[in-house]
């Protein structure tokens, strides 16, 4: 059940998948190989499509990447996007390949008849464009130091750009605007959201490590998600994409807006804990990402671990399943809240996993 109320957001359908008008939200990803390469692109956003990721976009620098794109889309399953700046005949040519949208930033693909040549072309095959705005990329930013006042010069930028494919009668429109600060990030989607319905797409650009940046990222989207803004994500870090999409996931379901499959409720532990944690949930969580059942799942599962009887049996009996340590390196298995057996820590992931899989096949 959902917190708050959403914006009322126009709906631009990107191959297949709809976003906007209050539909989920969609969690995206990017490649970070060389698209040149196809074959290796493929691989990644197969690896991606598996971790749940619904829209991908990959950089083409160049007609040489742009000449793959055809045969990118053939050998996978979700929408692509062609991230391409400095010159519209790349774009023009990715519109030709088939591509799903295009994220552009119209003060830097060419001049203005470049520009409604490739507008032209965009909406004659019912190609969305996402208008892409990164404070870094804005010299004139650089000459304030408050976040309030780089917020609103991003909020025009990308206004200024939206006016130019409008001016087109173009309306299959997407807007980012994304900085690496958090509080000019979510003041620039706050002031455009105010004066235009188009769906946004959120992230806090460049957040930084796995770390770091997930932390980040789930403050910078968790305020905007609860200010019912945005209707899809991409958590960037520098990381190995896949865990772009678990975070964006994570993100997602703390304020409940998207199901992740199953839900870890684990202890910090202390010394009341006999077992070890720390790597039984990370095993855990390795493991459940790769059950493709799991993404039909109507709600999450709940799985407890925990530590010790002190919030241990309230947790796991609250629990679809849980595990609560009870001395001797000896954990008590739940189910539904009743206790079905103990079980040894080494037998413990393999035994979830398989009681996870005779859940769904009920």
């Amino acid at each position: 059940m959902e917190f708050f109320k959403r914006n009322n957001t126009r709906k631009v359908n990107i191959g297949g998948v709809e976003i906007g008008g209050g539909l989920p939200i969609v969690v995206q990803s990017m490649t970070n190989t060389n698209s040149r390469n196809w074959k290796i692109t493929v691989k990644q956003i197969k690896q991606l499509e598996k971790a749940g990721c619904e829209i991908v976009r990959v950089s083409f620098p160049d007609m040489e990447a742009a000449y793959n794109i055809k045969k990118i889309k053939k050998n996978i399953k979700i929408p692509l996007v062609a991230d391409i700046h400095f010159d519209y005949r790349i774009a023009i040519e990715a519109i030709k390949q088939g591509v799903d949208k295009l994220r552009i930033n119209p003060g830097n693909i060419g001049s203005k008849d470049k520009i409604e040549i490739l507008v032209k072309e965009a909406k004659k095959a019912h190609i969305p464009i996402r208008i892409g705005i990164n404070a870094g990329s804005l010299k004139e930013i650089h000459k304030f130091t408050d976040n309030l006042s780089r917020a609103k010069i991003l909020s025009n930028v990308a206004m200024e750009h939206v006016k130019i494919l409008e001016k087109y009668s173009f309306e299959d429109i997407v807007v980012s605007l994304k900085a690496s600060n958090v509080d000019t990030t979510i003041q620039a989607y706050r002031i455009f959201a105010s004066k235009r319905n188009y769906p946004l797409h959120l992230g806090i650009t460049e957040a930084g490590s796995i770390f770091s940046g997930s932390i980040k990222s789930a403050i910078g989207l968790g305020i905007m998600l609860y200010d019912g803004i945005g209707d899809t994500i991409r958590v960037s870090l520098t990381a190995d994409p896949i865990e772009e999409v678990k975070v964006g996931y994570s993100i997602l379901q703390s304020v409940g807006l998207r199901n992740s499959n199953v839900e870890i409720i684990s202890c910090p532990m202390c010394s009341r804990s006999k077992l070890d944690l720390i790597k039984i949930v990370s095993e855990f969580e390795n493991k459940i990402y790769k059950i493709d059942k799991l993404k039909k799942l109507s709600k999450p599962l709940k799985v407890a671990f925990m530590g010790c009887v002190v919030n241990g049996l309230g947790e796991a009996k609250d629990a679809d399943f849980g595990i609560v340590s009870q001395g001797n390196n000896i954990g008590v298995l739940f189910k539904n809240g009743k206790i079905i057996g103990k079980i040894r820590p080494d037998k413990l992931v393999k035994k979830l996993i398989f009681m996870l899989k005779s859940n769904l096949q009920v």
